[in-house]
């Protein structure tokens, strides 16, 4: 079968979106697959090789004459820095470009103490990772950033976002690239969690839903096995969706009967704490939950039952086949989940329910940096983007 080049500049992106699989080839595979004379296609594996994107195998295809070399993707080439930044704690990693984890870590770190603070912290841990696992700042292709707020899509600047002050319209892509030195991708922290669950566990799925359920409340949508931002990057922002009978609650938006204000991590946390439990954050509720406290259980099934209230039309307006709950009120495991599966099986229709499942992240905390390194991997090493960085290095 011929792969169809794409009217690629140079045609070296085409030739390692083929080899990306981590399948070995030889320059005769290649060339069948490609339909490429063998001195194009030894230009083209050549510029990658240079490159390092591409190289030899230790494994030789015998035929009964000379061994023929084999080629496979190098995922060690570059590696990624991905950040998943939360409302009071970020997780960071160091990953390969097949998103392997080569050095992490989580830290405690409000997002409220401002851009500048919490971005030279990520600065400065970043090249502390890179330490850990031997790499350098020359060895990073691109950074990939998730915040927990409204992220315009085209420029990467949060817009307006209710808990994270100081950073309306801060230029986070401009201010970590001038001091890392490569590119910077910006996005929602549920987008990216969707990415990232998607690419690692659920490829098969065409159509999911993440739901992340922390501090706040949002989503992400897979549409067709693609990441759906919408226009400027805002779809998805469930947790400002009007609850009935909520309309006295006042969110931190500004607006009255919020998803978030209801039934997020932070607000079960207040309330729990109002009647005398030592809750402060969303995964003191869950550390209850756990204990068996029942207070404890009984808010987050009651919140699962309000999410499950938003989610039933979003069920009947999107139809996924898989939604995927994550974030930290999410370990609270099946007590969440039954409030949740309660009402979107009872109001969705039949249609859109007959086949949809819902279940916990299987990536977990990791599904924000696996996210992030994604987004970076799949800007960078677009065939487009590799023939310009071919053609630069070339002198072209």
């Amino acid at each position: 079968m011929l792969i169809d080049t794409g009217g690629s500049a140079t045609g070296a992106g085409v030739l390692l979106s083929i080899l990306r699989d981590g399948r070995p080839r030889t320059r005769a595979e290649l060339a069948q697959l490609t339909g490429w004379a063998r001195s194009t296609l030894s230009l083209r594996l050549d510029a990658l090789l240079n490159q390092r994107l591409v190289a030899p195998t230790d494994d030789a295809i015998h035929s009964g004459g000379r061994p023929a070399t084999t080629f496979a993707f190098n995922r060690s080439a570059r590696v990624v820095l991905a950040a998943d930044l939360g409302v009071t704690h970020a997780r960071l990693a160091v990953t390969d470009l097949a998103t392997t984890v080569l050095a992490e870590r989580t830290a405690e770190m409000p997002i409220d103490r401002g851009p500048v603070p919490v971005l030279t912290w990520l600065v400065e841990s970043f090249h502390e990772l890179l330490g850990e696992c031997g790499r350098g700042i020359a060895d990073v292709c691109g950074i990939g950033v998730g915040l927990p707020g409204p992220v315009e899509h085209d420029t990467g600047k949060p817009v307006n976002p209710p808990i994270m002050p100081g950073w309306d319209r801060f230029a986070v892509p401009e201010w970590l690239s001038a001091r890392l030195g490569a590119p910077v991708l910006v996005d929602n922290d549920v987008n990216i969690m969707a990415l990232g669950e998607y690419w690692a566990v659920r490829s098969q799925v065409r159509h999911m839903i993440f739901v992340k359920i922390g501090t706040g409340v949002g989503c992400g949508i897979i549409s067709e096995g693609r990441l759906h931002r919408g226009a400027q990057g805002a779809a998805g922002d469930i947790g400002h969706i009007r609850v009935p009978s909520f309309e006295d609650v006042v969110c931190r938006c500004g607006n009255t009967g919020c998803l978030e204000a209801v039934a997020g991590g932070g607000a079960l946390a207040a309330r729990l704490r109002a009647a005398g439990e030592d809750t402060s954050v969303s995964r003191d509720v869950v550390e209850l939950v756990r204990a068996g406290n029942v207070p404890a259980i009984q808010a987050v099934r009651q919140a699962g039952r309000e999410i499950g209230t938003v989610l039933a039309s979003v069920v009947n307006f999107f139809n996924p086949s898989l939604i995927v709950v994550g974030g930290d009120i999410a370990e609270s495991g099946e007590h969440l989940l039954a409030g949740v599966r309660e009402v979107i099986y009872s109001r969705s229709l039949p249609l859109a329910t007959q086949h949809l499942g819902i279940l916990t992240s299987e990536l977990g905390d990791r599904a924000g940096v696996t996210g992030a390194a994604v987004m970076v991997i799949e800007h960078v090493l677009a065939p487009e983007a590799v023939d310009q960085a071919v053609m630069a290095a070339s002198g072209g």
